[in-house]
């Protein structure tokens, strides 16, 4: 990997995308520093630095990681790349339900450019309606519940609307910068901006845990963290080739066809998707209970008790059983085995031993639904670690485990998917044949 990267750097154009990718991720990065309008920096300050002291983790939490840690600051890239994930989420439902994003996704560019479109304008409607909520809840002391200062000190209305422009501009600049990413830099851009908001909060997390545990626990950790990246290097890696050989056939005088190769069905066919789905489904009843205050109740307790209580047992088995539902829902509106099936017969290919249309779709169907278990099993498993290791972190209190879950599976499916275009690049341009 080094070596790839060292032969980037000497080969000018990649040179360029490269430094290119950096200096859009240092704006981003400085973005993620700068306060919005109206805020109270000392506030933040103190407010930060006592919920650090009590390890408060709440419902924020993912939404913080992904933003780098800028939403518990109000900076203005606050909000970060989340509106676009919900709105590209969205829209790719949306695609199963509606005709219309089914036809335009059959389209080809177009339709996709249409798409893209469609994305962009609900990302904004999210950024809008989620900066309205942050700041509502920052105002009503629900951002920081143990902390009573006051984060905005005005309570205008001419206040609240220019940080809720601020914060929508925040995103539609984090959204610009992630196309611009994709179109001159090396990776995709809103996948590279995501892994640069988890890489800034690994060293405060790593850093707690050594501060609060000492270094046992501490190189402990590492060597698990080690172990995991391992794993899910391997996982993430892993795939299922089935064979396709193309009939040969004659257009015109030249003869088509005739090869052989293989259609890659990976393991984890579904991404780091289930779990986002899952852990937004977790964290609504945290955010109902925010929203009622100080309230108290039998459906409350048993709230708190069983499902908001992270290190109960029955708050992950209901999180590793969202994540194999949803990988298996999300695989089944992904990928189609009939439309694959129906584009191999078009093209004269088949699987040996498989008859070309539906028995082919049923095929692909079975053999999709038995890798996808493992799959499952596999982003539950990693998606639960940090539940299993708060009692190692921070004495059973709710303290990030920094390499498990969402952030290690992003980060390495990110970093290899990053690495392999920069291998194709070189390979592009340092092509050696059989002739020297």
């Amino acid at each position: 990997m080094l070596q790839a990267f060292a032969a980037a750097f000497r080969t000018p154009d990649l040179r360029r995308k490269l430094l290119f990718s950096l200096a859009m991720i240092a704006i981003y990065r400085l973005g993620a520093s700068v306060p919005g309008p109206g805020v109270s920096i000392k506030a933040i300050n103190a407010c930060l630095t006592q919920a650090q002291a009590s390890d408060q983790r709440d419902v924020y939490s993912l939404v913080n990681l992904f933003s780098g840690g800028a939403l518990l600051r109000l900076s203005v890239f606050a909000l970060g790349i989340m509106p676009y994930i919900t709105a590209s989420i969205i829209v790719q439902l949306l695609v199963v339900v509606i005709p219309r994003f089914e036809q335009l996704k059959k389209e080809g560019q177009s339709g996709q450019n249409k798409l893209t479109q469609y994305t962009r304008y609900l990302t904004i409607a999210l950024a809008i309606l989620q900066s309205t909520g942050i700041i509502a809840l920052a105002r009503s002391g629900q951002l920081f519940p143990n902390c009573s200062q006051e984060i905005i000190p005005s309570d205008s209305v001419w206040t609240t609307v220019v940080l809720v422009v601020a914060l929508t501009a925040g995103t539609s600049l984090i959204m610009w910068l992630g196309e611009l990413l994709t179109e001159k830099g090396i990776g995709n851009g809103m996948s590279v901006l995501i892994f640069t908001s988890i890489a800034a909060r690994i060293p405060a997390e790593g850093g707690s845990i050594l501060r609060s545990r000492g270094g046992l626990v501490f190189t402990v950790v590492c060597i698990f963290a080690l172990l995991i990246i391992g794993a899910v290097v391997y996982v993430e890696q892993a795939q299922r080739r089935i064979p396709v050989q193309y009939a040969k056939r004659m257009v015109g005088r030249r003869m088509y066809g005739g090869t052989s190769t293989y259609l890659p069905l990976k393991v984890n066919q579904a991404g780091v998707i289930p779990v986002i789905f899952a852990s937004s489904l977790l964290y609504l009843p945290q955010l109902i209970a925010q929203l009622q205050g100080n309230s108290t109740g039998p459906v409350r307790q048993f709230f708190e008790n069983y499902i908001i209580d992270q290190s109960s047992a029955f708050h992950v088995a209901l999180y590793f059983g969202l994540i194999v539902f949803f990988t298996y829902f999300y695989v089944s509106i992904t990928f189609n085995p009939e439309e694959r099936a129906d584009d191999m017969k078009r093209y004269g290919g088949f699987i040996p031993g498989i008859r070309p249309g539906r028995p082919t779709a049923e095929y692909l169907q079975y053999v999709l639904s038995r890798i996808t278990l493992p799959g499952s099993i596999y982003l539950g498993v990693v998606a639960v670690l940090p539940n299993f290791f708060l009692s190692i972190t921070q004495s059973g209190q709710n303290q990030n485990f920094p390499f498990g879950g969402t952030a290690v599976l992003i980060m390495v499916g990110v970093g290899l998917e990053t690495v392999k275009q920069i291998e194709t690049q070189l390979n592009q341009r340092n092509y050696e044949g059989f002739l020297k």
